[in-house]
């Protein structure tokens, strides 16, 4: 099987071209950009030495399937798909900021709990709560965006509007569509018999209206919970069965890796890859409820180049 690692290509009214942690993204023109989802895969905000196949098509087509079920709720940047790691849109002004919404305390927000913290972004929390622990109503942590080679850091709502980077109109416009969208992907899941515990947003501008940018509800911007077993688990104290990307960290720091200096990305074996892919294939199919189905892989690049290309001159 292969991966695509790495894109240089130039298309019809290319512009520039960035090159992201898993995204390549080609500016059209004036107002489109080309997104293609590679199979990087990233942790700890360090890119893996080996490409994960059908890892890029999976996330561009459960973002894909997100973006176009939820329509209703908000506008979003995306056209059409291509190719199956393809997306093309419009090319938004993007805020400073990210929504993280949060149903249940864990992850990080957890972490920050155990340690003291009782307010986290601005938000303040009750004593008492215990890991995994489902919120009464779903909270919002946003985060700055950070600058390549920069860590994102948390960020309440009054210093994003004191600090002037989101219009307050604006920022109360983005809230409410993170909270829809978050009601709608719990929506969703909880018809696969999932739970969606948290997540991230990125919004921008474009010709004045708030668009939804990027990914949406990917195993890679999202954490899933499986619904049979939350309560007796989280009764018990123990571990969530989770659909996330969590194993891939997880396997990491089980062989000594955090992306801390001096410290070296353990050995990605040909069986360590196929089992990322195959765990990949299981996360798509669990939040869609649908088969996955290979696309063809014998020259990815080609492949796409043809399917942008076609879909350009149209």
């Amino acid at each position: 099987m292969n991966a695509l690692t790495s894109t240089h290509f130039s298309f019809p009214d290319q512009t520039n071209v960035y090159h992201g942690k898993v995204r390549d993204v080609y500016f059209l023109g004036d107002d489109m950009l080309c997104m293609v989802a590679t199979d990087r895969i990233s942790a700890f905000d360090v890119i893996l030495p080996k490409g994960i196949p059908f890892k890029g098509q999976i996330l561009n087509q459960i973002a894909a399937k997100f973006l176009n079920a939820t329509r209703d709720i908000v506008p979003n940047w995306l056209l059409d798909t291509p190719d199956p790691m393809v997306s093309v849109g419009y090319k938004c002004q993007g805020y400073p900021v990210e929504m993280i919404v949060r149903g249940y305390l864990c992850g990080s927000a957890w972490r920050a709990y155990k340690s003291g913290a009782r307010e986290i972004c601005g938000v303040k929390l009750p004593d008492g709560m215990r890991e995994n622990e489902k919120f009464s109503t779903p909270i919002i942590t946003p985060t700055t965006k950070a600058e390549i080679g920069t860590h994102d850091e948390d960020i309440s709502r009054e210093q994003i509007l004191a600090r002037g980077l989101v219009p307050e109109n604006e920022y109360k416009q983005i809230e409410h569509y993170a909270l829809a969208l978050f009601a709608r992907g719990q929506e969703i899941a909880k018809q696969h018999g999932l739970i969606l515990v948290d997540t991230k947003y990125e919004f921008g501008n474009y010709n004045g209206q708030v668009m939804l940018m990027d990914e949406v509800h990917t195993p890679d911007s999202s954490r899933y919970f499986y619904a049979d077993g939350y309560e007796e688990r989280f009764a018990n104290g123990e571990p969530q069965r989770q659909l996330s990307k969590e194993f891939v960290r997880e396997w990491l720091m089980d062989n000594g890796f955090q992306g801390k200096e001096g410290q070296q990305v353990p050995e990605m074996t040909t069986a360590i890859v196929n089992d990322i892919t195959n765990r990949y294939i299981e996360l798509y199919e669990g939040i869609t409820g649908e088969s996955f189905v290979k696309a063809e892989t014998d020259d990815l690049a080609a492949r796409i180049e043809k399917n942008v290309n076609a879909y350009l001159r149209k």
